[in-house]
């Protein structure tokens, strides 16, 4: 099968396309022909090295996939031969998402949202799943809540948006002015050029902030939370110092590492399905060109997702 590899760690130019074994799944598991497969900030992060998840090369990236169930072992009951389906295969451990093939366990699937092609869903798994986990299993944000989405116009931050709002909270963004229409489009209520505006300065009495950014963000973003509002880190969940400054602040701190879970899956396809949400995909390109994405990802100025076909 083809896959896209890369024998050491640097820059995208490492990720070169290889022939593989086509892998066998093992019980509980089902074999998915590859679709689509996104690339994600994380994705570029464990190829230069930056976040050594998975040991040393080589290895396949790769945690978003859309695809077609090809084979399915005696005992899972979940999927037959045919079914559409995608998910995030094994995260944070190596899910081998940029191949034709890969073996999954079952419940680490969900059935493709009827309204979605591939690119699409392929999109939706690793990023929805962290905004969902974060607004919804963490924060339980729900009717008349006030939630700033930090990033809005980004992988996580443009789901982000639309869960939120789909849950009834009136929904703040932090954008630049080149993404603040798309991001109102998505419904956010409110967005702050945070180029040209401290949103520390102009907001105020928040219940839920939402930081994918990291940095000075979430140590500023705790005073426009109201007493015992919710600080939700995706980027500094284990700094301690901006845990003590949120709790000493009379606000609550929680940080989140997505994990996969086909129930998070289902609860997304059923937003997709009643129209509430739906992924942005900016760039798709062919597998063979995995180093040209990781390029345009490590720019940090995509709007939504960036996905490669197959």
């Amino acid at each position: 099968m083809r896959a896209v590899s890369q024998s050491a760690v640097g820059a995208p130019s490492v990720l070169h396309t290889v022939d593989l074994p086509r892998p066998v799944p093992l019980p509980t598991e089902v074999l998915v022909r590859v679709h689509a497969a996104a690339v994600n900030p994380v994705d570029a992060m464990v190829r230069s090295g930056a976040f050594p998840l998975m040991g040393e090369p080589p290895f396949v990236l790769g945690w978003d996939v859309s695809g077609v169930v090809e084979e399915v072992v005696p005992g899972v009951n979940r999927f037959e031969v045919g079914d559409e389906v995608y998910g995030m295969p094994f995260f944070p451990r190596l899910g081998n998402g940029y191949a034709e093939y890969v073996a999954v366990p079952a419940r680490q699937l969900a059935r493709k949202p009827a309204g979605l092609d591939h690119v699409h869903a392929a999109a939706l798994p690793l990023a929805g799943l962290t905004a969902w986990q974060a607004l919804v299993d963490t924060a339980r944000v729900g009717p008349g809540q006030r939630v700033l989405v930090h990033a809005g116009g980004g992988g996580v931050g443009h789901l982000a948006v639309q869960i939120a709002k789909a849950r009834g909270a009136y929904v703040v963004a932090t954008a630049s002015a080149g993404k603040a229409e798309f991001v109102r489009g998505l419904g956010a209520d409110e967005v702050v050029d945070y180029r040209s505006t401290d949103f520390a300065e102009v907001l105020s009495d928040l219940d839920v902030v939402l930081d994918g950014v990291g940095g000075q963000v979430g140590h500023r973003s705790i005073g426009v939370l109201r007493p015992g509002g919710l600080l939700v880190t995706l980027v500094a969940r284990t700094d301690a110092a901006l845990r003590e400054e949120t709790v000493r602040a009379g606000r609550r701190f929680a940080g989140v590492t997505v994990e996969p879970d086909h129930v998070g899956l289902e609860a997304l396809a059923a937003l997709v399905e009643d129209g509430l949400l739906r992924p942005h995909v900016e760039h798709a390109l062919p597998l063979e060109e995995a180093a040209k994405a990781h390029e345009l990802i490590e720019r940090g100025d995509t709007l939504g997702k960036i996905v490669l076909t197959l």
